[in-house]
């Protein structure tokens, strides 16, 4: 999954789009929204075919050497076409980072919000696809955390930001009943910058199926009894 995904406030993830918003700022900022949107699938096409080797350019050469030329070369297009729809270089990385908050967010309310499920199995599946999310995209997620640098300051991070710090209050309301909103916003805090740090930690390294597995039970466990403990007992 290409979306975005520690605490670290200037280093985004690829699957932290929720839990690696950017720190904002009031210093100018570099254009990053699209000139114009695709309006046929032609353009849709050739849109997509731009993110696909701005992706692959990435993982290959990194942040340092990712330019809208190489992108062209790649995708097969003029530099003027890619200008059609991107102003610069760092529209086209924030574009990506954004697709990743975006897929993420959608990740985490599904995932919270299936109420189907008792809360703390939610969790449970939050954490396991996370981590397993954050091995896979290691590479890419590297990448992009080198390129934050050209759109930390952007704006457009406050809304993902908004978007899935709702999502986990919902959950730990429903969680959490009885605990005083104070500690259910500390909950949400210390759950975000532990999940986004270790998974990133963890992550650096290649890891097996069974050592994802096996950090991913041993979290959600601690995550399950910490929560447990701060409901009032009756």
């Amino acid at each position: 999954m290409l979306i975005g995904y520690g605490n670290n406030m200037n280093n985004p993830s690829r699957f932290q789009f929720a839990f690696r918003i950017l720190h904002m700022t009031d210093r100018k900022r570099t254009p990053l929204s699209s000139r114009k949107k695709p309006q046929q699938a032609r353009s849709a096409d050739l849109v997509q075919a731009i993110l696909e080797a701005a992706i692959q350019v990435l993982a290959q050469e990194g942040a340092q050497r990712f330019t809208t030329t190489r992108v062209a070369e790649r995708a097969g297009v003029s530099v003027g076409s890619i200008y059609q729809y991107f102003p610069n270089k760092a529209s086209i990385l924030f574009r990506l980072q954004s697709d990743e908050w975006q897929q993420t967010t959608r990740m985490l309310r599904d995932t919270l919000e299936d109420t189907t499920r008792p809360p703390f199995e939610r969790l449970r599946r939050l954490v396991h696809a996370f981590v397993k999310s954050e091995c896979d995209e290691a590479p890419i997620r590297v990448a992009l955390d080198d390129a934050a640098p050209l759109y930390r300051d952007a704006p457009e991070a406050a809304e993902v930001r908004a978007a899935s710090d709702g999502t986990i209050a919902r959950f730990l309301r429903e969680a959490l009943p009885g605990v005083a909103k104070p500690r259910r916003d500390l909950a949400a805090r210390l759950l975000k910058s532990t999940l986004s740090n270790v998974g990133k930690d963890f992550s650096e390294s290649p890891r097996t199926d069974k050592e994802i597995a096996a950090w991913s039970d041993a979290m959600a466990d601690m995550f399950c009894a910490w929560l447990a403990s701060l409901t009032p007992r009756r």
